[in-house]
Parts: structure tokens; C-alpha cells; sequence
């Protein structure tokens, strides 16, 4: 189970913009800023000009967002696109992008579906 704590300023505090406010989010970017982070260079494999993307995302974040994110960038559906190693190995996007990091490294390849299983 998963608790969320949401942070209230103390009822004292009348407007978002109070200091007691800032403090808040200064929290929160801090938090941000210092939580361990993974890059991935990902490269479109169905484009002949191997176009690539480079992403730095939380270790604890899903995988599967960032499959989805780069899909949308590349322009391919998300949906149907599946990343490989360079050695042509698949990742399951089922686990945190940390996880995917430490199992295959940093470059990976995302092919749309359609790509899939084609020899070219």
C-alpha cells in the first residue's frame, strides 16, 4: 500500500503566495533536484538517418512513461513500439527506468511495431 501525504501550510496562512508557501515548494523543487536520476540516448531504429532522443527521468520512474514520452516525440504510436538493446535484447517496460539502466545501460533502441520481427 501506498500512503500520499499532501503538505498543508498552517491554517494561519491565508494566500499560496505566503511564505510559508514558498517554503513548500522550495521543498519540492529541492526534492526534485536531488532525487537520483537515469539518461537514456534512444534511438528511432526504423529511421535510416537513426534520429535519437536523450532523456534524464527519476530512477523510480515507470519505463513504460518513458517509452510513451519518446514515442510521442519520434511521432510513432506508443502503443505499438517496443524498445531493444543495441544487441537487439527487448526490455519489458513493466519496471522502473532505474531497474532498465542497471540491466541494459544507457543506449537503447525503440522500434515501432510495425518494425517488429521484419528482417530489413
Amino acid at each position: 500500500f501506498f500512503f500520499l501525504m499532501i503538505r498543508r501550510p498552517p491554517r494561519s496562512t491565508q494566500s499560496r503566495s505566503s511564505a510559508a508557501s514558498d517554503v513548500y515548494k522550495r521543498q519540492y523543487i529541492y526534492n526534485m533536484a536531488t532525487s537520483n536520476k537515469v539518461t537514456f540516448k534512444i534511438v528511432l531504429a526504423s529511421d535510416p538517418n537513426l534520429p535519437f532522443r536523450t532523456i534524464s527521468v527519476p530512477e523510480e520512474a515507470p519505463f513504460a512513461s518513458c517509452i510513451k514520452f519518446v514515442a510521442e516525440e519520434f511521432k510513432v504510436n506508443p502503443s505499438t513500439s517496443a524498445v531493444i538493446t543495441n544487441s537487439g535484447v527487448g526490455i519489458n517496460p513493466q519496471q522502473t527506468a532505474g531497474n532498465v539502466f542497471l540491466k541494459h545501460g544507457s543506449e537503447l533502441k525503440l522500434i515501432p511495431r510495425d518494425r517488429v520481427g521484419c528482417q530489413a
